[in-house]
């Protein structure tokens, strides 16, 4: 179930960022950094590995963000999230998503 709900929001947060200009707008790059929080705090409830982690949730950041730069700022704040020892979403999304 949690599986089928990442994959909608990818392809959601995906199709928007398609949709709109060439560039990553502020509310996808903030929307973007929650979606990271929830599948890092849902993975690691599952008990997934933090290379599995972080290879899932890089799949998403790579298909919703166009400007390299903003991948490469999110894929800073997915590998802070992904050794951070808070798992609960609002933990996370307070602490990167500020």
């Amino acid at each position: 179930m949690k599986k089928t709900l990442l994959a909608v929001i990818s392809i959601s947060v995906a199709a928007f960022a398609y949709a709109s200009s060439a560039s990553d707008s502020p509310a996808l790059l903030s929307q973007q950094c929650k979606i990271s929080a929830e599948a890092v705090s849902t993975l690691k409830e599952l008990r997934y590995g933090n290379t599995v982690i972080r290879k899932d949730v890089s799949g998403l950041i790579n298909v919703s963000l166009k400007v390299q730069e903003n991948k490469d700022a999110a894929q800073e704040t997915l590998n802070r999230m992904v050794d951070d020892r808070v798992i609960t979403t609002a933990g996370l999304e307070a602490k990167y998503c500020s």
